[in-house]
């Protein structure tokens, strides 16, 4: 293993748009560079557009098996109790997956989706309207929105809810140990059990049945734990990263009248600048593999075993790439970008995020164009316990 000298991980914003500035830096010199996590877990760090991409193109060379289990400001733990295919890889993961990404990605699946979400955010526009001001946008707008498009796609109802947000926060949140991470995933795996067994003898038209329905005719049908592990992953992450996405977009725009502007004269700028969002923004923080073998990468000898963390934010502001990479442009020709991943385990729930994301900006746009943040940006209270990035809080106004 190599034992060089390691300098902290970026990860502090000293502004809230732009990734740490020392990205610019390790992009500009090409050079790959060791670094320990606040939880002192070392790793190879990987900042420009091309090698990262090159390293999540890879799963022969660059596992994500303990890898996924490790988030990069969290703890290490190899037999973490979440994951599911996401933590596999290999013909494994292409199995579970292939079962799995029709029932979220298919056109003809998406459309019939897409009355459900515009319903929810319409709801959801009008409690908004109906409160009193200021109201906490990412509390009481943006995840409830996300939490009851994923729970519906699933068929969780309401009253179960409060299962799947505390199971987010404890897995987003640096400080969770291992052991209460097990307690906090319990209750969510314990209710999502009873929901397998239900469905297989009384399916319905939600995700979970359609998985079921789908992998009967396979060689090797989907078994109750993966079941469980696949629908808790997307119900937990379809609820905080997106609803983070949300937020966070919302105080891209709105803290530059001009952008918001933009799009309540056009709204038909929403699928653009939602996708410009994802880019700019990037609301995770990093992601992490392991080297199956020995192997240079970046002209950097690593050792098999060692990890390597790939800085998403870094990759999508590479001017290198895209030489305005630094600007925000709500009309950008929708291209590829890092914030959805890349290769066989980017998020597989990427197309419901990005009608979301349309939805809700298309929709605030058109029926609350005086929407405001309704304190100095400097009063904004951003995460700093989490590996999502964006604020933990939005007060807004309108009238």
């Amino acid at each position: 293993m190599t034992t060089l000298p390691m300098m902290p991980l970026p990860h502090e914003e000293r502004d809230p748009f732009d990734p740490p500035a020392e990205y610019a830096d390790l992009r500009k010199d090409g050079r790959i560079v060791r670094v320990t996590t606040p939880t002192g877990l070392g790793a190879w760090l990987v900042s420009d557009y091309p090698t990262i991409r090159q390293v999540l193109g890879d799963g022969r060379r660059f596992s994500v098996r303990a890898g996924q289990a490790a988030h990069v400001l969290g703890g290490f733990d190899p037999d973490a109790p979440i994951g599911g295919f996401s933590q596999m890889d290999g013909p494994e993961h292409v199995r579970i997956r292939r079962n799995f990404a029709p029932q979220v990605t298919h056109a003809r699946r998406l459309a019939e989706l897409k009355p459900m979400v515009e319903r929810i955010t319409d709801e959801a526009i009008t409690r908004m309207l109906a409160s009193p001001e200021p109201y906490p946008l990412h509390t009481e707008f943006s995840t409830a929105v996300t939490t009851a498009v994923i729970a519906e796609l699933i068929g969780v109802p309401p009253e179960k809810y409060g299962l799947l947000q505390d199971a987010a926060y404890s897995l987003f949140a640096t400080g969770t140990t291992p052991a209460e991470l097990r307690v906090a995933l319990a209750p969510l795996f314990e209710y999502l059990h009873g929901e397998v067994a239900q469905r297989r003898s009384a399916p319905g038209d939600d995700i979970l049945s359609r998985m079921i329905t789908h992998s009967a005719d396979s060689d090797r049908p989907l078994t109750d734990t993966e079941l469980v592990l696949m629908n808790a992953a997307l119900l937990i992450a379809g609820f905080d990263t997106t609803a983070s996405m949300i937020t966070y977009g919302m105080v891209a725009l709105l803290s530059d009248r001009s952008r918001w502007e933009r799009l309540c004269a056009d709204p038909g700028l929403a699928a653009s600048t939602g996708e410009e969002l994802v880019r700019y923004l990037a609301v995770g923080v990093g992601l992490l593999r392991q080297a199956t073998e020995d192997l240079t990468l970046g002209g950097q000898k690593i050792a098999a075993g060692e990890f390597v963390v790939v800085a998403v934010q870094s990759g999508n502001r590479d001017t290198t790439v895209l030489p305005d990479a630094g600007t925000f442009d709500p009309a950008r020709p929708i291209g590829p970008h890092l914030g959805f991943g890349h290769g066989a385990h980017a998020c597989v729930g990427q197309h419901i995020a990005r009608m979301e994301l349309t939805t809700v900006l298309g929709a605030l746009a058109t029926r609350v164009p005086g929407l405001r943040i309704a304190v100095p940006l400097q009063d904004v209270v951003w995460k700093k316990d989490s590996v999502v990035r964006g604020p933990a809080e939005l007060p807004v106004a309108w009238s």
